[in-house]
């Protein structure tokens, strides 16, 4: 197929971990793409994507600004978005009150100001036309309270909700939206968040790879929404019947500074 006939996806996030994977999904399934990320290293992985024989287009813009989004919204302007993969995400450890607001203010700027400024924009696109598929990577970690990882848990719980809102109002437009819900993955989020040193950090951890290739799969199917591993499936089911309370406590034991710990918990 030549390139230039090939749908194209719109991939936040994508310079490694889930998003790279999610792009690499999308360029092995005939995807023209577009992948941003805030670093330089978005241009190694636009180089990589490009042996799948697609077009690839890396934009480096920082989404937690609006004109980072901007510049890729004024950059894809005449761009039909057949699939918008909505990946990019920030964490911040510690205790909410010994953390930097800026940095506080950053999180929530990326996870949810910068996340749905693109949705709405590309998602108006996709209604106007009746055709498109959005994929919102939320979190696990949304279904749960998070001591020391307060902001983190309660962005993603905002987009979880989210999704399913959007998708309902999109639902006669021909446009899916699709929430991939992950748990702990091997990715840099650990050691950018700065939770290297907590049990949390040090568990194992599952395939990113595996979990795009899920998360591709639902999208593609117009899926609501996916969790991704057995394991997570089941911490999911387990805290929609575990009272707020105890989810926060539990999780403190395996997200406090400090609380890392060589043994493996059971998976």
């Amino acid at each position: 197929m030549a390139t230039s006939t090939r749908p194209t996806a719109l991939v936040t996030g994508a310079s490694t971990g889930i998003g790279y994977e999610l792009a690499k999904c999308c360029a092995k399934n005939g995807y023209n793409l577009i992948i941003v990320a805030d670093e330089p290293r978005i241009n190694d992985a636009a180089a990589e994507l490009s042996g799948f024989g697609t077009g690839v287009e890396a934009i480096e813009a920082d989404l937690a600004k609006r004109e980072g989004v901007d510049k890729v919204l004024d950059k894809v302007a005449s761009r039909r978005i057949d699939a918008l993969l909505a990946n990019a995400g920030r964490g911040e450890r510690g205790s909410f009150f010994d953390q930097d607001f800026g940095a506080v203010k950053r999180v929530l700027d990326t996870n949810i100001t910068g996340t749905l400024y693109m949705i709405q924009r590309i998602g108006q696109q996709m209604r106007s036309r009746k055709e498109g598929k959005i994929l919102i990577t939320g979190s696990i970690a949304g279904f749960s309270p998070g001591p020391f990882n307060a902001v983190y848990n309660a962005s993603k719980a905002f987009i979880d909700s989210f999704s399913f809102a959007i998708r309902e109002e999109l639902k006669d437009h021909n446009v899916s939206v699709t929430c991939l819900m992950p748990g702990a993955t091997e990715t840099e989020f650990f050691e950018r968040a700065g939770l290297k040193d907590t049990k949390l950090g040090q568990m194992k951890k599952d395939d990113p790879a595996d979990v795009a290739e899920v998360g591709f799969r639902a999208m593609m199917e117009g899926d609501g929404d996916v969790v991704t591993g057995w394991y997570n499936k089941l911490q999911t089911a387990i805290a929609n019947i575990t009272p707020a309370e105890m989810l926060a406590s539990q999780h403190r034991k395996v997200a406090e500074p400090g609380s890392g710990t060589s043994a493996q918990p059971p998976r």
